[in-house]
This record gives structure tokens, sequence and C-alpha cells, in this order.
């Protein structure tokens, strides 16, 4: 006996297909532009590494020689450990300054005190800023003739504490990496306070209950219960600290002044990659083999920072 084939159920068939297969296409246009401005770059970053460059021409393959010039010959590696020495402080700071007074300010607008929403609004506010406009701003706040805060210092009877603030060695890197936090502080409000609002209310009256409150609250129920938080703030921190360039060279050019003390390993790489500072004819090369270098250690210690995370809120 045949059996009769229905139209209708073999177009659906065909239909349910090649919707299926249509749903593939969707990520295409998003993988092109990740390969052109993500892979790419970073295959041609790792290429151009290996070869000595005449200006702006390519030269003969030298193969390491350029991640050897860059730990080891001088002037590149001490301007290298120098720079690094600076991310590493901007990192301490940002986590002591930034992320410290933004977990405390989101505690206190967790507790719904009058006019929250407006100090959530304001503590974001300068987030909406171009960071070239918040170094242009900053750099006249602090300019040592005219800028207000001098200007105001004076005016309360602290002339000794006057300073050139972006002109003093011991001072231009810190003021850069303050002004900083001030513009982060309010994205990093924002994810504390989401993380605080995430936190069952049921564990926060259980912990009441049981006689917790004040820091002993924060510190045994509400600090395990936002270590999400805390990590999503720490690695952005980690990865914004060790790539810091845009609000460096608004305020003090690539040149990392005064005597280097501003120096990031971003405005090096910047330097050497396309200042031409140095006139040596590797600064292609070598300023490849530092984006190489920094891609490398910041992708390792981020991922072994959050598998280490992950381990621990396992445990918990």
């Amino acid at each position: 006996m045949q059996t009769e084939i229905n139209p209708e159920v073999i177009t659906q068939k065909t239909h349910k297909k090649r919707k299926r297969w249509g749903i593939h296409l969707f990520p295409i246009p998003a993988l092109v532009i990740y390969g052109m401005f993500i892979v790419y770059p970073l295959v041609a970053a790792l290429t151009y590494s290996f070869y000595d460059w005449k200006g702006i021409k390519k030269g003969a393959f030298i193969g390491l020689e350029n991640y050897k010039n860059l730990f080891t010959a001088e002037p590149f590696s001490g301007m290298f450990w120098n720079a690094a020495g600076h991310n590493v402080l901007y990192f301490v700071v940002q986590m002591v300054v930034q992320n410290g007074l933004a977990f405390f300010l989101a505690f206190i607008i967790y507790q719904k005190i009058r006019g929250a929403e407006f100090f959530k609004m304001a503590y974001f506010l300068p987030r909406l800023l171009s960071v070239i406009v918040v170094g242009f701003l900053w750099k006249l706040i602090l300019n040592p003739n005219f800028g207000a805060l001098n200007v105001m210092l004076g005016k309360m009877g602290l002339e000794n504490l006057k300073k050139a603030w972006l002109g003093d060695p011991d001072t231009a890197l810190l003021a850069i990496i303050l002004v900083n936090c001030w513009f982060g502080i309010g994205f990093a409000v924002l994810i504390f306070l989401a993380g605080f609002q995430a936190i069952p209310k049921e564990l926060i009256e259980a912990g009441r209950l049981d006689g917790a409150k004040g820091f002993t609250m924060i510190r045994t129920i509400m600090l395990p219960l936002m270590m999400p938080s805390i990590t999503i703030m720490t690695v952005l921190t980690f990865i914004q600290s060790f790539e810091a360039f845009e609000l460096v060279y608004a305020m003090q050019g690539s040149q990392g002044e005064p005597y280097r003390s501003t120096d990031t390993l971003a405005v090096y790489f910047y330097r050497l990659a396309f200042g031409g500072s140095t006139g040596d004819s590797t600064a292609i090369g070598l300023g490849s083999a530092l984006a190489v270098v920094l891609f490398i250690f910041i992708s390792i210690v981020t991922a072994f920072y959050l598998k280490s995370m992950q381990k621990k809120q396992v445990e918990m």
C-alpha cells in the first residue's frame, strides 16, 4: 500500500530547516567585526614583533630579539620596568581609593537614605564626560598659577600646601590616578549597589535577629555575598589600570612627563610604536612586542584570579 505524501508537511519541514539554518547566520556580522578589530590586530602585533623595522617598512625576521631588547637592553628595559611599576601603583590606589570609597557609598545608598536616587545620579555624572574633557578640566583645576585647587588652598591659608601638582614628579602620577578615581567611582558604585540589592532580604533579617549589625553584618553576611560584584570590579580595575592611556595622555602627553614619572605601559607602547622618540629602527617591532607582553600578562592574571575566586565561591 503506497503512503500518500502530504505537501504541506514537506513544506513545513523545509521551512523549519531553513529557519534553523538562518539562526546560525545571525552571529556572523558580530564575528566579522570581532575578527577585524580584535583577532586581526592581535595576530598582526604578534607577527610584527618578530621583525626588524626600517621606519614603517618591515625588515628582516629577527625572532625574539625585540622581546630580548624590551627586557634587557637600555633604555628600553629601564623605561619598561618604570612604566610597569606605575601601572601597579595605578591598580593599588584605584582599588583602595576608588573601589573602597565606592563600596562605602553604595552601602550608604543601600540603606535607603533620603535622596538616594540623586546621589546615584551625582556619582555617575562624571562618567558621562569624555576622558579628554576630564583631562582638560583637571589640568585647569590643577594649574599651579590659577588652578582652582591652589586658589582654594590659598584662600584657606594653606599656602605651604600649594604645588605644581602635574609638574612635580612626586605628585604628578598620584594626581592623575585620583582624577581617574573621581571619573570612575560612579560606575563602581552602581556595580556594588547592584550586589547589595541582590542579597536576599531574608538573610539580612535573620542576621539582625541573631544580633548582627553594623560592621559585623557587613563582614559576616554581606561581604561573602558581595564577592561576585567585588570580583567584577577587581578584574575591571586591573584591566583598566594596566591599559591606562587616555587620561595620562590627555593630562601629560606621550612623554610621561615630568621625567617619565607618569609613564605607563600603554603610553610607553604608544611612544615606541608611533612617537618615534627613541629614533630606533625597531620601534614598531618593540611596540608590538610590548603589546603582546601586556596582552599575555593581563590575560593570565585575569584568568588566574577568576579561577581562584570561582573556587572560593564554590567552597563558600
